[in-house]
C-alpha cells in the first residue's frame, strides 16, 4: 500500500511536489518547486526534521536546498545536464522555526561556456535567512 500524499494545505500557489528525490533529501519530505523559466524554485514548510537541536533551522539543510537549488537552475537555464558544484558558500543571515515557509530563489552572476555561478536567497516567511553563492561545471558537449 503506497502512503498517502501529505497535505498541501498552507503552500503557496504555484509550488507542487518536487520531483526529484535523492537519499540526502528524502527525510526532508515534502519538499516543493515553483518553475520558471529563469530558475527552479524551491519552498519547504519547516518541520522537526529541519532543525537542530534548539529547534531552529539546521544550516546543513540551507546549504544542501541551496545548491539544489542553484544547480537545478542552471541546468533550467542553460538547457543543460550533468553540472557538478565546484564551490558553494553560504552565509547565514538570521534563522527560521518550525512552520515557517522557506523559500530557496535562484539569481545568477554568469552563464558561460563551462562555467555557471549562481547565487541563491533563502527567505522563512518572506525574511532573509541566508545567502548561497556557487560555482557549477558544465560538462563538454560532444559533438
Amino acid at each position: 500500500m503506497t502512503p498517502p500524499e501529505p497535505s498541501t494545505a498552507g503552500v503557496p500557489e504555484g509550488f507542487a511536489r518536487h520531483p526529484r528525490r535523492s537519499p540526502l533529501t528524502e527525510p526532508w519530505e515534502p519538499i516543493y518547486f515553483k518553475a520558471t523559466p529563469e530558475a527552479y524554485i524551491l519552498g519547504l514548510r519547516l518541520a522537526q526534521a529541519h532543525t537542530n537541536s534548539r529547534g531552529l533551522i539546521h544550516g546543513g539543510l540551507i546549504a544542501a536546498l541551496a545548491d539544489n537549488a542553484m544547480g537545478l537552475s542552471c541546468s533550467v537555464k542553460g538547457g543543460l545536464s550533468g553540472i557538478v558544484t565546484i564551490n558553494l558558500s553560504v552565509d547565514y543571515l538570521g534563522s527560521a522555526k518550525i512552520g515557517q515557509w522557506l523559500v530557496f530563489e535562484t539569481t545568477f552572476t554568469k552563464v558561460g561556456g563551462s562555467i555557471c555561478f549562481a547565487q541563491c536567497f533563502v527567505t522563512a516567511d518572506g525574511e532573509p535567512c541566508a545567502r548561497a553563492n556557487a560555482t557549477f561545471k558544465i560538462p563538454n558537449k560532444k559533438s
